[in-house]
């Protein structure tokens, strides 16, 4: 009888604790998500979910004349935050530049009135889904 509360205890301990776990929703890091986060992040200033699509050794790229200016995950992040929710006067245009199952460039346009912003994302497979590891930004 002894045994019997026991198990019994066991398995109701188990149970309790497999649906009280309060994980975040799972979403499922796909190159197509990783693209939309970065664009809503960058044109509409919605950042929610950016932190999940960009990998922790990402790097951001500026060429600005003739020097580069480069910046971390958190700085960019950082950044980002104090823009939050601004939305830019431009319109966008992606184009996948280079594909397969490991990587992909996309090269995403926002044309501005009297300039354009070039970004090129690389996008990598790591293991953990579709991240952003490395954007570089030229102005034309």
């Amino acid at each position: 009888m002894k045994t019997l509360r026991n198990l019994t205890a066991v398995v109701a301990l188990m149970i309790t604790c497999s649906f009280a776990k309060a994980d975040e929703p799972a979403v499922n890091l796909t190159r197509v998500h990783a693209i939309n986060t970065y664009l809503d992040a960058m044109t509409r200033g919605k950042i929610e979910g950016l932190n999940q699509v960009v990998d922790a050794s990402a790097k951001f790229s500026i060429l600005r004349g003739k020097s580069i200016v480069s910046f971390d995950k958190k700085q960019m992040t950082d950044f980002l935050k104090e823009q939050k929710n601004v939305e830019q006067t431009c319109t966008t245009n992606t184009e996948v530049v280079e594909s397969n199952s490991h990587i992909a460039v996309v090269k995403v346009d926002m044309k501005y009135n009297g300039f354009t912003r070039s970004n090129y994302v690389t996008i990598a497979n790591t293991g953990n889904g579709w991240k952003i590891t490395n954007v570089y930004s030229v102005f034309s």
